[in-house]
């Protein structure tokens, strides 16, 4: 029986669900009343009649609506109308030939069948659903006078301060403003330790406050924010067809054409009228139709599950064939924040006295490289500064208890000191700070290397992505230290948006299948040009994860491998599956063509077939079972 009655965008409609309820209860009369033929041709021989008029009525019930499905079909063809066709003309075959009880018995199967498909089916539709339930939940708003009023958070707006206490659930994403506490990610990132975030982080909506209080301001909502983009990733992914599924529907009419010369035959040679029906059903590819997209679906719902989205089945599929990688650097194998690296104080020096007096100096700009001085120092060692005067693109001066104070580049602090000492060695930021006239010391700061990095570069070249490329747009000599903590022999570095477009072109063109990595606006047209684009969800720009096949939503590089590894097994289950679609038909044909199946041979024939169908769910089920290889970091 087809299942186009499944919504595909989500979970079971009112409608949908009444359908099947209808179908149920109609298979259960009609099963009442088969039975109740049964019974009255077995104790009441001498009337037949009777008996064949409850057969007649229980193969009306169910005969109709395939009738109905397989002439809806034939307007709007499918590869599952393809099994309706063939159904139906049992159906028609039983009746002319007045096998009434296969009449009735064929297409009760087949309904039976059909339950069952679409109760397997709607696994993913469900957890969209349970997905979609976490995008509604209540929120806590300061109003202009500083008041809270609990709202739907779907009237949240962009820029709306809340409040989430311990237990709330976060009602979009947004900053933290203040207070601190341990979030529950799972659902989002499929993180299994909860994040502990801190004024300044950003967070996602549909986390769950374990603990603190925090106040947000909202920065995305509905659709646009990550648990949205979550829920419409997977909706657009189910209804995507597999190469495979598309290649079965280009040559469904050749299949249905091959199907009827074949029953035919069969009749012609052995005048079996059972064996054609037989043949007819057993034919039916219910089994091979639903190889690709249970075997897609289940790995589709895995992925999400592990904070993986995947655009589409097609490219779950691609990701097995990948042999190299293309990755940026900043914010994707590094934080993409400038982070101190070393304090280099003069002898004599404190490096506690300067790290506060560069920390608060730096709270006074909001240049990158002063801004990552703020942290390393607590706020409370801070000296006091008066008369702050910023030198655009130069660093920072003002007066303190213990003199003027100057931080920034060398050529700053050359006004104030003729003897300055030459810069140490260092291929990122270097500042040096000037206190009361004399040269206090240096400090290096550096984009720091993410935790996972190298672990995740190595499992993938254990996985056969042995060709990677650092492409950045950075300098030469920063990409070439971090390409030589992660293990990565080739680098292109100060490349440019359109650069980075022709080296992935380049790389493709000299045979290789690759995976780009990126997160930045300039990283969009590399992405998409690769076999597989993968953009990092924290921190990503939304035209990479626009541009992107795959968002990894928290950011973790190591999911580049569970990707490769899940795909690969998906592949596997499609395979096998296919070969039970396939081989278990040709076998159930074969018997059936040569009469193999007995008296009752399209009964045995739609058991058979129905049993094929459950081997395929139940092998693409399996893939619910996959776990994570998650190491180092």
């Amino acid at each position: 029986m087809s299942t186009h009655t499944v919504n595909p965008g989500g979970a079971l409609s009112h409608q949908e669900q009444r359908q099947i309820t209808r179908q149920l209860i109609l298979a259960l009369v009609a099963s009442g009343t088969l039975i109740l033929g049964l019974l009255w041709r077995s104790l009441a021989p001498d009337q037949v009649a009777v008996a064949d008029i409850l057969l007649g009525a229980a193969s009306l019930m169910v005969g109709i609506p395939v009738l109905r499905h397989a002439f809806y079909s034939l307007r709007y063809p499918s590869l599952h109308g393809i099994t309706d066709q063939l159904v139906a003309l049992a159906l028609i075959g039983s009746w002319a030939i007045g096998d009434l009880l296969t009449a009735a018995l064929l297409p009760l199967i087949m309904i039976v069948g059909h339950i069952l498909e679409e109760r397997s089916m709607i696994g993913s539709q469900e957890a969209i659903e349970a997905l979609s339930k976490l995008t509604h939940s209540r929120a806590r708003r300061f109003d202009a006078d500083g008041n809270l009023h609990e709202i739907d958070n779907h009237e949240l707006v962009a820029g709306d301060i809340v409040e989430v206490r311990a237990g709330d659930r976060l009602p979009a994403d947004g900053r933290v403003l203040e207070g601190t506490a341990s979030l529950d990610t799972a659902p989002i990132t499929g993180e299994s330790v909860p994040l502990e975030v801190k004024p300044g982080m950003n967070v996602y909506g549909g986390a769950i406050n374990l603990d603190g209080r925090l106040r947000i301001e909202v920065t995305h909502i509905g659709e646009t924010s990550t648990l949205g983009r979550v829920v419409a990733l997977m909706q657009s992914a189910e209804q995507a067809s597999p190469p495979i599924t598309r290649l079965l529907e280009r040559h469904a009419a050749r299949y249905l054409l091959l199907v009827l010369l074949i029953a035919a035959s069969t009749w012609f040679l052995t005048q079996n009228d059972q064996a054609m029906l037989a043949v007819l059903v057993a034919a039916c590819p219910c089994a091979l139709v639903l190889s690709a997209p249970a075997t897609s679906i289940a790995g589709l719902t895995v992925a999400a599950r592990h904070g993986i989205l995947i655009r589409g089945a097609a490219f779950l599929e691609e990701l097995a064939e990948l042999n190299a990688v293309i990755i940026d650097k900043t914010g994707t194998l590094t934080h993409g924040k400038l982070q101190l690296h070393e304090l280099i104080p003069e002898a004599g020096e404190s490096p506690e006295v300067l790290s506060a007096l560069a920390a608060s100096l730096g709270a006074t700009s909001n240049h990158p490289v002063s801004r990552a001085l703020v942290n390393i120092a607590p706020q409370s060692v801070w000296p006091a500064l008066e008369n702050v005067h910023e030198h655009q693109g130069l660093g920072i001066s003002a007066t303190t208890a213990a003199g003027e104070a100057y931080l920034g580049r060398h050529e700053l602090l050359k006004t104030q000191i003729a003897d300055l000492p030459e810069e140490p060695p260092h291929d990122g930021p270097i500042v040096g700070l000037v206190l009361a006239g004399r040269f206090r010391g240096w400090i290096l700061l550096a984009d720091s290397l993410r935790d996972e990095a190298a672990s995740a570069m190595a499992e993938l070249r254990d996985l056969g992505l042995n060709h990677q490329l650092l492409l950045t747009g950075d300098r030469e000599a920063v990409a070439q230290r971090i390409a030589k903590n992660v293990g990565i022999t080739d680098v292109i570095a100060g490349a440019l948006p359109a650069d980075k477009l022709h080296q992935v072109s380049v790389q493709i063109d000299n045979g290789f299948r690759p995976m780009v990595v990126g997160d930045g606006i300039n990283d969009s047209l590399a992405i998409k040009a690769g076999v597989v684009g993968v953009a990092m969800g924290a921190g990503g720009s939304d035209i990479a994860m626009a541009s992107a096949d795959i968002v990894l939503i928290g950011g973790d590089l190591r999911r580049l491998g569970t990707c490769v590894r899940l795909s690969r097994l998906c592949r596997r289950t499609l395979q096998m599956n296919v070969l039970i679609g396939l081989g278990w038909t040709l076998v159930i044909v074969i018997a059936a063509a040569f009469g193999w199946l007995g008296a009752s041979g399209a009964v045995i024939a739609a058991i058979l077939h129905n049993l094929s169908t459950l081997l395929v769910l139940g092998n693409a089920g399996r893939i619910l079972r996959f776990e994570e290889k998650l190491g180092g970091g």
